[in-house]
């Protein structure tokens, strides 16, 4: 791969990895619940899931969802129910997402690190944006003289690496503004609003279309 096109790779990355979606606001909202660093746990899963996307497109189901109507409606309801569900769950909870993590860790309900891996993994899985991202993508940045499995390899790993980046940026950010919203009032407005995110994050994926089939 040349270098410019993998440096020109990286600034559409960072633009798309910096641009908040349904995995920066899981990881947001998982920091306020369990903390900076097991939040990335979440995020590790989604840049998983994002080189089971990739490899999945290269592989050609890309194509199969850009021409196959049944196939993209089936993933894009998947996506949108499970973003749902997390809004839901989120907004009704009635607990601080601020409480002390050491007093949640005392009485045993600390969330699952396989739970928070799952998550990210699930969310990067279920987003046909994902996968319609990768297939239209990475075909511009491909060189025919060179192995593709490298070039995968290469794209992927920058992609997933700018996205961990994205999370570690938005969990600090909301690491600072914690002691600003301890208040419970706020922290209920925030279990509100964040749940609401999820839900129309999901729904938003409801109007995305099939371009070949419209």
């Amino acid at each position: 791969m040349h270098l410019s096109n993998w440096l020109l790779f990286c600034g559409v990355t960072l633009l798309v990895a910096f641009t908040p979606g349904p995995a920066v606001l899981l990881a947001v909202s998982n920091s306020m619940s369990v903390g900076p660093r097991r939040a990335m746990i979440s995020s590790l899963g989604n840049a998983t899931g994002l080189f089971m996307v990739s490899a999945a497109a290269m592989a050609g189901l890309g194509v199969v969802l850009s021409t196959s109507a049944h196939a993209f409606m089936v993933l894009k309801l998947a996506g949108a129910a499970y973003l749902i569900y997390l809004g839901i769950k989120q907004w009704r909870s009635q607990g601080s997402v601020f409480a002390d993590l050491q007093g949640a860790a005392a009485a045993g309900s600390p969330r699952s690190s396989w739970r928070l891996f799952g998550h990210g993994l699930t969310v990067a899985l279920t987003n046909p944006k994902s996968i319609l991202f990768f297939s239209a993508l990475f075909p511009q940045f491909l060189t025919q003289d060179a192995p593709i499995a490298t070039q995968f390899a290469v794209l992927t790993t920058t992609f997933a690496a700018a996205s961990v980046l994205s999370h570690a940026f938005y969990v600090l950010l909301a690491r600072l503004l914690r002691k600003q919203l301890s208040d419970p009032r706020r922290t209920r407005l925030f279990n509100k609003v964040s749940g609401g995110a999820f839900v129309l994050l999901g729904l938003s994926l409801l109007r995305l279309r099939n371009k070949t089939a419209a």
